[in-house]
């Protein structure tokens, strides 16, 4: 399992790079283009797809170093490799536009890393593991937990599910919902701030995108993404003081 993890972790920039250089058809960015939405980031934000998998190909090696694992880093094992293959996964089926399938996978990818970077964060007495497992699981994580907001609403445009003249209330809608996962998340992780870094560096990125887009409500989605990376970062601090307060007690008491 070790090796396969660390072969996913490998593969993941590989499928990216061809994704992007259009040998597999159209970049994410010229999809983007067509089915413009209300949530999509400005496209310095994806670059964040290029420390990911550097640190999760810092995990793949360093996992693989360790030959008698616990039971928490076998189960990191199975849900990252699961969670990687996903991953590049979702960047062929994105590119070949197989819209419902990308989005059944990219929440599958999201279960699985979201799985991970909680295990990988509490260890006993409220201790995170090792940050070359934490660090790289919870950046994912976080970018992911709002790139499967921007894939659903780039699935409603597409196929026209809901109105693409008045998009502004179903992508409040999203807003929303991207907002309780982001906040539920960061409390459940006592304020981790790779996670939080990663959901607040996507929605200024959002914000970025839609103070300078000219659809219909693009300037109050950029508002609401701004309240929402401020509040995502608040709650991390807060959230974040807590979890060092405990821990300083269980240590102290």
């Amino acid at each position: 399992m070790r090796y396969l993890v660390l072969a996913l972790a490998l593969a993941m920039p590989l499928v990216g790079w061809l994704s992007n250089s259009g040998w597999l058809g159209p970049t994410n960015g010229e999809i983007s283009n067509r089915y413009p939405t209300l949530i999509v980031a400005a496209g310095y934000a994806f670059a964040i797809w290029g420390p990911i998998f550097l640190l999760d190909g810092v995990f793949g090696i360093a996992q693989a170093g360790v030959r008698a694992p616990d039971a928490r880093l076998r189960r990191i094992r199975v849900l990252t490799a699961i969670g990687f293959a996903l991953t590049s996964l979702w960047m062929v089926v994105f590119t070949l536009q197989w819209f419902w399938l990308a989005l059944a996978v990219i929440w599958g990818s999201l279960a699985c890393l979201l799985g991970a970077a909680w295990l990988a964060s509490h260890t006993s007495q409220h201790r995170r593991g090792p940050w070359w497992q934490w660090l790289p699981l919870s950046l994912h994580a976080g970018w992911v937990s709002l790139a499967v907001f921007l894939n659903v609403a780039q699935v409603v445009v597409a196929f026209e599910l809901l109105s693409i003249e008045r998009m502004l209330p179903w992508t409040l809608v999203l807003f929303a919902l991207a907002g309780l996962l982001l906040l539920a998340v960061v409390v459940k992780l006592r304020g981790n701030p790779w996670y939080a870094l990663a959901a607040v560096w996507g929605l200024l990125g959002v914000h970025a995108r839609q103070q300078a887009s000219d659809l219909p409500g693009a300037d109050m989605a950029a508002n609401v993404a701004l309240v929402l990376a401020v509040l995502v970062a608040l709650t991390a601090l807060v959230a974040g003081a807590m979890g060092w307060r405990e821990r300083r007690k269980l240590r102290t008491g």
